[in-house]
């Protein structure tokens, strides 16, 4: 009986296969984090999980409205004609003349009760990024396993990775030159910030 002998061309063989594989597997998450990444790396500028419009309207009814003469009904009939009397959940007067009406999925009205001058300000989850980015906020248990064997993976990956080419192109020549300079961008940003 021989024994067969691992051979650095038999160590990449199976680099390549298990690069691959595990690629192609995580393909979809890897998108999902890069999607939902940029869009909270912008969260300052533009709002990650909602469509945010402001509007500026004139209220139905007779103003100036006394506090003490504003019904639920009152404010309903003041919804209709943004199409949100259905979404309707409390509404309070921060101060006496200003009415703040509260609607389902975080939208709200704001009115001015001396003239009528209204803004509505709508929030329409965001399709399909908002998703994604609930998964980037690790929902449950099962998405945290879930996270760790993919964080696993992205290692295993990133090693078979750099192993799999051999030679001037490899860790040995230009690959390794490359990974050195892709430590040290992080490691700058992590001492300058």
């Amino acid at each position: 009986m021989t024994k067969k002998r691992f051979t650095g061309a038999k160590l990449r063989k199976w680099f390549r296969i298990i690069h691959r594989d595990l690629s192609f597997f995580f393909s979809g998450v890897i998108i999902i984090y890069a999607v939902s990444g940029i869009m909270l790396n912008h969260r300052d500028s533009i709002n990650p999980n909602y469509m945010v419009k402001l509007y500026s309207l004139q209220a139905e009814g007779t103003f100036p409205m006394v506090k003490e003469h504003v019904s639920k009904s009152i404010v309903i009939d003041m919804l209709k004609p943004i199409k949100e009397d259905k979404n309707y959940t409390k509404h309070y007067f921060p101060e006496n003349d200003k009415l703040k009406v509260f609607l389902k999925g975080g939208s709200s009205l704001e009115v001015d009760m001396q003239s009528g001058k209204a803004f509505y300000e709508s929030l329409k989850k965001r399709p399909i990024i908002s998703q994604f980015n609930r998964l980037h906020y690790n929902p449950g248990k099962w998405w945290t396993l879930f996270s760790d064997i993919f964080a696993v993976s992205l290692i295993i990956i990133t090693i078979t990775g750099i192993f799999i080419i051999k030679g001037k192109e490899g860790i040995l020549g230009r690959g390794g030159i490359e990974l050195l300079a892709g430590i040290i961008v992080p490691i700058l940003f992590m001492l300058l910030l």
